[in-house]
């Protein structure tokens, strides 16, 4: 554990380093999703339950560091501080969406070129705020909410909770939570048992089926978070790091589950593990210490890259798509010296986005911040 910026409370580094494990495991994904005929067989099969977890890493964070200083943090100041900690890799991300944007038309992009620079700057600034685009928006043709970098979605539904967490749930008796808790992962068990595609996919358009499973993915697993951050007391447990960063593993890249026949049996998986697993994970996870320096310095290394490396890798995926779809037929293992590439490109520009752009700009909008803060309590 390590001392938080902004106070006496200890930092869980090894969930910091269990979110870069999620982060990365992304990225493969990402990666192998074009070269797969159907959600059925993707090799990294559930790798898009990791926003979820990370909805789950970020209630438990967000209640541990908020929940009791609330005499010392206004909502003004909490909003500001989220937007201090997420946007600037918003801006970057988008930004380098649009700069790429005309170099991925490609056979499953083919009217990119057709698309009025206007328009796409007009999308650009609009991604910045992370307010959704409309469908007649959608410059690319994937109906997303954000097109220039497709994993904007969870970032607007991640505000979402955070604004509901500020606004008022952060009141609510551990009792009263609970109870929402419940009701929110009844919710998400129902979704995913029932939904026809039989898994909890879904959130990154701006209709009401889409806006209806972004909440339902969002609600559980946040609110759940922060319950267990205020019911969770420290404890030991040994190889903490190693345990639940295999857990992580061993979710996200299991084979789907009960074929075209069973559909419910995949949901029902699901849900097990954003109900019950995560929570698990994130307990293991808060239970352990960091044994050696190496270990602190792995867990410091993927923690401070997670982020970096989710706001900005589908940038280059984007094009790493582009290729596949022109080289229709391609296998895994034809593909996977370009994945390679692409996976270290990626990991390449998250390092640079974090040392070069986001450290920076996010150390002087603290100054910025606190300028402001202490010329209006002159």
């Amino acid at each position: 554990m390590s001392q938080d910026k902004l106070g006496t409370k200890p930092h869980y580094q090894l969930l910091d380093g269990l979110r870069g494990v999620a982060a990365i495991i992304v990225v493969f994904f990402h990666l192998a999703e074009p070269l797969a005929s159907s959600r059925l067989d993707n090799v990294v099969n559930h790798g898009y339950l990791a926003v979820d977890f990370f909805f789950l890493l970020s209630g438990f964070v967000i209640g541990y560091a908020y929940d009791d200083r609330w005499d010392k943090v206004t909502v003004g100041g909490f909003l500001l501080r989220r937007i201090e900690r997420l946007q600037p890799l918003v801006v970057l991300g988008m930004t380098l969406g649009a700069i790429g944007f005309y170099f991925t038309d490609s056979t499953i992009w083919p009217l990119i070129h057709t698309v009025p620079v206007w328009k796409l700057i007009v999308v650009m600034l609009i991604g910045y705020t992370l307010i959704p685009v409309p469908l007649s928006m959608d410059i690319r043709g994937w109906q997303e909410m954000h097109p220039l970098n497709s994993v904007g979605w969870s970032l607007f539904f991640e505000y979402i909770a955070n604004i509901l967490y500020a606004l008022g749930l952060r009141k609510l008796s551990n009792k009263v939570l609970a109870y929402f808790v419940v009701l929110s992962g009844a919710l998400l068990l129902h979704f995913a048992v029932t939904n026809p595609n039989g898994d909890v996919t879904g959130g990154w358009t701006l209709n009401a089926e889409h806006m209806r499973i972004g909440i339902t993915r969002t609600l559980f697993p946040f609110f759940a978070g922060l319950l267990l951050s205020r019911v969770w007391r420290p404890t030991y447990i040994k190889n903490a790091f190693l345990w639940s960063a295999l857990l992580v593993a061993i979710v996200l890249l299991m084979p789907r589950i009960g074929g075209t026949d069973h559909l419910w049996m995949n949901g029902l998986y699901e849900a097990f593990c954003i109900i019950f697993v995560f929570p698990l994970i994130v307990y293991i996870g808060a239970s352990g210490v960091v044994h050696t320096q190496k270990e602190v310095k792995l867990c410091q290394f993927l923690g401070k890259l997670s982020y970096p490396l989710y706001m900005t890798h589908y940038v280059l995926v984007y094009f790493y798509v582009a290729w596949v779809s022109n080289h229709k037929g391609i296998t895994l293992e034809q593909a996977w010296p370009y994945a390679l590439l692409t996976f270290s490109g990626a990991i390449g520009l998250a390092y640079v986005s974090l040392t070069w752009y986001d450290e920076p700009v996010r150390a002087w909008l603290r100054r910025k911040m606190t300028i402001k803060k202490r010329s209006v309590l002159l």
